[in-house]
């Protein structure tokens, strides 16, 4: 990841309309905040414009950027807002969709049951759904902590949240998920 510093020296440029700063800016964040936009809406297609869409957007406000604010938050502040107008867009179709096939035959549900489950009962599989399970701002905080680096102060900033608060989801996520995983495999956690 960047420095600090190199983040404040890529806003000053951008800010003069420097296209090797976007460029350079987009290389080292296009991905991050396509995975984290990805894990918002479960979906690579919707992801991809997204990231896409926060870069573009950066573009066009590149002269009311403030260099002693963090762009990098900035960055996932856009995807965040955009990630969840994409889902609430999407959720707002599917109503209106159901609406109009009531009539349709139900689809068959999908398997359950302890086979299903012996099948799928790996850790790490258990601990992804662990993590979805999740109240939404501790899955949040926890996936922009572990997965994309930011600091307390940046995810503050992106979730529009006090840091303190943003330890607090953090912690209670990381209890709930130790206590699934000492219920699932005690011995694990030990020392």
């Amino acid at each position: 990841m960047p420095s600090d510093e190199q983040l404040r020296t890529w806003c000053k440029r951008l800010r003069a309309s420097d296209p090797q700063a976007f460029e350079e800016l987009f290389q080292a964040f296009y991905t991050p905040i396509f995975r984290y936009a990805r894990g918002i809406t479960n979906r690579a297609a919707p992801a991809r414009d997204i990231a896409q869409d926060v870069f573009v957007k950066l573009w066009e406000i590149r002269y009311s950027l403030d260099p002693d604010r963090s762009v990098k938050a900035l960055l996932y502040r856009m995807a965040r807002n955009q990630a969840y107008n994409h889902q609430r867009d999407r959720a707002t179709h599917r109503e209106k969709q159901e609406s109009v096939q009531e009539d349709a035959p139900a689809s068959p549900s999908p398997l359950h049951g302890p086979d299903v489950e012996v099948a799928s009962g790996q850790l790490e599989s258990r601990l992804k759904r662990w993590i979805d399970e999740l109240p939404e701002r501790q899955r949040e905080a926890l996936q922009l902590s572990r997965y994309e680096g930011l600091s307390h102060d940046e995810i503050a900033e992106v979730m529009e949240i006090s840091p303190n608060t943003v330890n607090n989801h953090l912690v209670r996520a990381l209890e709930t998920l130790r206590d699934r995983i000492r219920d699932y495999e005690p011995d694990l956690l030990d020392p």
